[in-house]
């Protein structure tokens, strides 16, 4: 028999999971459907949680060997044990595995393992790798498959030597010389893992900068902090192919002159980007299809050309970030129940977290110069900050762009030690459209890193900063 639900979610990432429990709070009677052992999507499992144990990781032996002396902290025989990093790593996955499991439990969620396919616009075949397929039935469904990495011809994955940021987070050993193509989000972080703890690391990016879709500024400074890991940068680079020698690899790639260079390695890491994931959800059966991206497409209430088929998250339009899909997961969920929710999608944060962190949100300099919008600059150094000398973390700088005559807030993108947590300052004074001046006249304790926020827009405001 058929067990009918009144919404279904196919996938358990952060999109979907956070859909789920928005639902069944709302009263709706909810099942979720996950492919894999494990709850929790790429996020949890592959990709956010796991990346920032191994960033954390790096970056507190990095200290260890760099800056404790001069904290007074005397250490011998330094070591990198990095299947204990490994080790510790999955254990904070299984931990947030697991407290997902119980939310679900709480919540009253029916959790269906295996391969979810559509039957047709109302069914859903669950598919699991053992045992025989079920069917159950959903007034409303939601498509919250998520993404994987992306790759192209000329650098074939073989999950050996060419390899992509799952094989990453799992290696068996220190690379000596590790290359990454792709100097974006997902390649700086994990090239920095790597670079703190002893790696040879080449980023090759076929842009001209590093984390290129973000404010120019922030490329620059992140650049000069990861160089002084020993990073080697080949910018304006298309690679040509990639090949695994066995002990291995060779990346040709033309530089700007369309000269042939050759670099050689022992790991390739290929990072990028994403695409959408709907294999095998046989979209056809409920009347639904891809675009030539591979995205499903919505409204903007998010319901696809089936109206009560809504996607979210990876699959659709729009940033590929777990926050992004948890907003969007619970509008669905809400607009299911009868609510008028909104997201503001220009004030979804972006962030990078390599060390320094990065964070943006807004506009950058560059997308404002593109529109002939009057603006004005205020930025503030971390070297300037009493609390950021007394941590050592001196490099970055916060960056505020208001607007020339109206003063309100217009991006603010900040570089250095807890950036990724000081951005949601910036979002709530966006979200209530605060100019700079408002920003530069609230109290911010001393010493902290968020001074640097109220002093950016003290100097956006007829220069006023008072620590410069």
């Amino acid at each position: 028999m058929e067990t009918q639900y009144d919404v279904i979610v196919i996938g358990s990432g952060p999109g979907g999971y956070v859909a789920a429990i928005r639902s069944a709070q709302l009263g709706l009677k909810t099942a979720i459907i996950e492919k894999y052992k494990t709850l929790g999507g790429t996020c949890l499992n592959v990709g956010c949680i796991p990346s920032k144990a191994l960033l954390d990781s790096s970056e507190h032996y990095h200290n260890a060997a760099h800056t404790f002396a001069e904290h007074g902290i005397k250490l011998n025989d330094l070591q990198v044990d990095l299947a204990q990093m490994i080790k510790r790593k999955r254990g904070v996955v299984d931990a947030n595995v697991q407290g997902i499991q119980f939310l679900m439990k709480k919540n009253k969620i029916d959790v269906h393992q295996g391969l979810g396919s559509f039957v047709d616009a109302h069914t859903i075949k669950v598919t699991p790798a053992e045992g025989e397929a079920k069917t159950i039935t959903g007034k409303n469904i939601i498509i919250a498959t998520g993404s994987k990495p992306s790759s192209f011809p000329s650098m074939p994955i073989d999950k050996k030597r060419v390899i992509t940021s799952t094989e990453a987070l799992e290696l068996q050993e220190i690379p000596k010389h590790l290359i990454v193509i792709g100097a974006g989000v997902i390649g700086a972080e994990l090239g920095s893992v790597y670079a703190r703890i002893g790696s040879k690391v080449s980023f090759v990016e076929f842009a001209d900068s590093m984390i290129p879709t973000m404010d120019k500024t922030m490329g620059k400074e992140l650049q000069k902090a990861v160089k002084k890991l020993g990073c080697d940068f080949y910018f304006s680079h298309k690679v040509t192919s990639v090949e695994n020698t066995g002990e291995g690899v060779v990346v040709k790639a033309d530089n700007p002159k369309g000269e042939q260079i050759t670099l050689e390695g022992d790991y390739c890491l290929v990072s990028v980007g994403r695409r959408p994931y709907t294999d095998g959800l046989n979209l056809e059966a409920a009347g639904l299809a891809t675009d030539p991206r591979g995205k499903v497409e919505v409204n903007d209430h998010l319901q696809t050309r089936v109206p009560h088929i809504y996607a979210i998250g990876d699959v659709i339009r729009g940033a590929m970030l777990a926050h992004k899909a948890e907003e969007e997961g619970v509008y669905v969920a809400e607009t299911i129940a009868g609510q008028k929710p909104h997201v503001n999608y220009h004030l979804i944060p972006g962030v990078v977290y390599t060390w320094p962190e990065v964070a943006s949100v807004g506009y950058t300099e560059e997308e404002l110069k593109g529109q002939g919008k009057a603006y004005k600059v205020g930025s503030f150094p971390y070297k300037a900050l009493g609390r950021a000398r007394a941590s050592m973390d001196l490099d970055g700088l916060v960056k505020v762009l208001a607007d020339k005559e109206t003063d309100e807030i217009l991006g603010v993108h900040i570089i250095g030690a807890r950036a990724a947590d000081m951005i949601a300052e910036a979002v709530i004074a966006m979200e209530f459209r605060a100019s700079a001046e408002d920003v530069a006249r609230s109290s911010h304790a001393h010493p902290t890193y968020t001074e640097a926020v109220k002093e950016a827009c003290l100097a956006a405001t007829e220069n006023r900063a008072i620590h410069m």
